[in-house]
């Protein structure tokens, strides 16, 4: 039986040394051997206490965090804007309750369960299986999909396992994700006999690239549900199924044990979109969930986008057609490109025809009354974009002497409120005895100015704070976003497998 992962040497000579001082006192056997490396190799890094940070505090807060991984079925950008069936199906959630969906993505050492009960997220959404040895760390909701566990061969490998049996004698290699539902029916598997090979994917690689590499003959074989199959297929040639491993996989969301609230009402979502019928036999989904499964499980130019490696590793591919411009464009002005697209994507949503109810057009919505460009040019993208990253600069300018961050979100707040409100805010702030070079600070008093006894004395009257605030913080989620995609996709582009 082989079941030793490819990135797991490091710890076996770790326990090797360790093992060889304990035999040199002990005089161990054969048996204490195979039972001390089994038990070292095993052992898991411990999840921590939750945080107390139930439902209550997630909706004062005003935002719900998404951990997932980066891929077609959970999340991933396309031209810019967030897409991904986890992240589409929980957004809907957070829309119903007014929150603003945050997504963190798991890096190459993150153990989504540490980041759940940290608070660095509040729900995992990385198509978890539920099992008995995850129920002990966390709480899954109702299901919300059923999938069964596929081994996805080269199309051109000769003599191809059909069933399980022949694939647990032929002693071609799969290979897994170390926190896949495959791996852990493999682990299964293993432990009940089964004579397998399995390789470890490393944690950054996800299962499409993984079947991109089976498709291009650098892997055999790999474990994969069969909607990823199917979906994958459509855009990748020279993928052939193998046999079932496991059926009818509960897909669900995963919660900190101490946020009851939360899964209650994720669960009352969830119940409106997916149940079973006929004593558990057969499946229903709303026409919702039909539209994401067809979006993201069958063809869709986004998925066409996202399979294309082209676009996938390259800046255009994941940030629009305007991706050069806005780069040439922010490098012109010493800005920061991805917070300059952040601002875009917050804007207009890359829309280059976008106007607002309030007359603001353009790429980066520019107010004509403020421009000395005609109007009908505001609407060509080199224009609007070089005008508002200009407008930018001068805000960034103007709070110079602060730190980067509250640099960017006093600017980003000018940007969206206008100085007038920010003056006002930032006044309240000092008859407060606070600190006005502090953005929180000043957050608190844009969400003041929205009451009348605040903004009856302002200068520049009511200020609606709360888009403000959400804005600000929205950009910012979206810039930090957008350095962990780049970094993930220049991880892949530069990979050449396993």
């Amino acid at each position: 039986m082989k079941f030793i992962s490819e990135v797991a040497w490091g710890r076996i000579f770790i326990a090797s040394v360790i093992l060889l001082v304990y035999t040199m006192l002990t005089g161990c056997n054969k048996q204490d051997i195979d039972r001390f490396i089994e038990q070292h190799l095993s052992a898991k890094t411990p999840v921590g206490d939750p945080v107390d940070r139930n439902f209550e505090d997630i909706k004062e807060s005003g935002v719900l965090r998404i951990i997932t991984s980066y891929s077609a079925s959970t999340y991933f950008l396309h031209q810019g804007m967030d897409a991904g069936f986890s992240y589409e199906l929980l957004n809907a959630f957070a829309n119903e309750h007014d929150l603003v969906l945050q997504v963190v993505i798991l890096g190459p050492d993150d153990d989504p369960q540490n980041l759940l009960n940290s608070g660095d997220g509040d729900v995992i959404a990385t198509n978890y299986n539920v099992t008995s040895e995850q129920k002990e760390t966390v709480n899954f909701t109702r299901p919300y999909n059923i999938v069964d566990q596929v081994v996805v061969y080269a199309a051109d490998l000769e003599d191809k396992p059909k069933t399980f049996g022949e694939l647990s004698e032929s002693g071609l290699p799969v290979t897994a994700r170390r926190n896949s539902p495959g791996y852990y029916h493999l682990n299964r598997l293993w432990h009940q006999g089964h004579d397998l090979i399995v390789r470890e994917a490393p944690d950054h690689i996800d299962t499409e690239s993984l079947l991109a590499q089976v498709a291009d003959g650098r892997i055999n074989a790999v474990i994969t549900d069969d909607k990823t199959f199917h979906s994958a297929k459509n855009y990748m040639q020279g993928l052939a199924t193998g046999p079932t491993i496991a059926e009818k996989d509960t897909i669900a969301w995963a919660v900190r044990k101490n946020s009851p609230e939360l899964e209650t009402q994720l669960n009352s979502f969830l119940r409106n979109h997916f149940w079973f019928t006929d004593n558990g036999k057969r499946v229903n989904r709303s026409t919702f969930l039909n539209i994401l499964e067809q979006r993201y499980f069958e063809e869709s130019p986004k998925l066409e986008a996202y399979y294309n490696p082209e676009s996938n590793y390259s800046n255009v591919g994941l940030f629009s057609s305007y991706a050069d411009l806005v780069k040439s464009t922010a490098d012109s002005l010493d800005l920061n490109w991805l917070l300059l697209t952040s601002i875009i994507a917050q804007e207009s949503n890359f829309n280059s025809e976008s106007k607002s109810w309030a007359g603001a057009v353009g790429l980066m919505q520019i107010l004509p009354r403020y421009s000395t460009t005609e109007y009908q040019h505001l609407y060509k993208p080199e224009i609007n974009i070089r005008e508002g990253a200009g407008i930018i600069k001068q805000h960034l300018d103007r709070y110079a002497y602060l730190d980067s961050l509250n640099q960017w979100s006093f600017a980003l707040a000018t940007y969206n409120a206008g100085i007038g409100h920010m003056i006002d805010a930032r006044r309240l702030v000092m008859e407060q005895n606070r600190d006005p070079n502090q953005w929180e600070n000043v957050a608190d008093a844009l969400l003041m100015l929205m009451q009348r006894r605040y903004y009856q004395h302002a200068r520049y009257g009511y200020c609606h704070g709360i888009e403000t605030v959400q804005y600000v913080k929205q950009v910012l989620n979206r810039y930090q976003t957008y350095k962990k995609v780049v970094s993930i996709s220049q991880q892949r582009g530069g990979s050449a497998g396993l």
